[in-house]
């Protein structure tokens, strides 16, 4: 019998969470860091639970100064025991990384699901607060990858430093000249942003044991930046709550 999972990511911007059963992830929730509070964080888990009788937590965490907020949450909606991400947790896969204690914990989800969905070699990217590329090779495992700024990050940027441009977030043009400040600043994303993915990617590929590396993309703007984008990636946007139900199966 397939034990039930709560699988929790908790990121710079948000939180997601979700169930982990027999290599499926479902009742997905995403809650904001910036809307976080005791109530909304309980709230979310029991809205997941729904009654659900879970085993374990799984959680990846790349915000520290949350874990003990989400500690307690979990205590309190019934989540079980808790298994905390580290670079010394078993995800199935060599770490050849030099500091492996560096590495993001929803990286390592991120590699951990990856393999087992797509197999190797395999390049993920996670766009998010961030934007990570992580590589998995077949002879070495997660060897390290590319850390850039993320969509948000630019926007926030922008909005910060400069006195006129307002702060937006990302959205469509189908226009190729922007028609208005937001357009213009939504056009510089499309096609920036893409364009920095598209160039980082084309440089991996060139890498050895990784020329025929399966692209996947996840992430909370994954469905926008790739639509569109060459080379063709996967979108797989439950990966990191995949990799950590996998990764509570292989601790077993």
């Amino acid at each position: 019998m397939n034990p039930s999972v709560l699988v929790i990511d908790i990121g710079n911007t948000s939180v997601t969470a979700g169930i982990y059963r027999g290599g499926r992830v479902s009742r997905v929730a995403r809650l904001e860091q910036k809307d976080s509070s005791p109530a909304r964080r309980v709230g979310l888990l029991r809205q997941i639970l729904r009654g659900s009788k879970v085993v374990s937590t799984v959680i990846a965490s790349v915000v520290p100064k949350k874990n003990f907020d989400w500690t307690k949450a979990v205590a309190l909606a019934g989540g079980g025991q808790i298994l905390w991400l580290r670079h010394a947790t078993n995800i199935g896969l060599p770490v050849t990384y030099p500091k492996p204690e560096s590495i993001g914990a929803d990286r390592l989800a991120n590699a951990c699901g990856g393999a087992i969905r797509y197999g190797l070699p395999l390049i993920v990217a996670d766009f998010g607060t961030a934007v990570t590329f992580d590589l998995v090779t077949k002879q070495d495992g997660y060897v390290g990858g590319i850390i850039a700024p993320g969509l948000p990050l630019m926007f926030d940027y922008l909005a910060e430093k400069t006195a006129l441009l307002p702060h937006i977030g990302p959205g469509l043009s189908k226009h190729r000249v922007g028609k208005s400040t937001i357009e213009a600043m939504q056009l510089g994303a499309q096609w920036g942003y893409r364009g920095m993915a598209r160039g980082i990617l084309e440089e991996l590929l060139k890498t050895p044991g990784l020329k025929n590396a399966k692209l996947v993309a996840t992430g909370g703007y994954s469905k926008w930046i790739v639509a569109g984008m060459k080379p063709r990636m996967i979108l797989d946007q439950d990966l990191t709550l995949f990799g950590l139900g996998k990764i509570f199966e292989l601790n077993q």
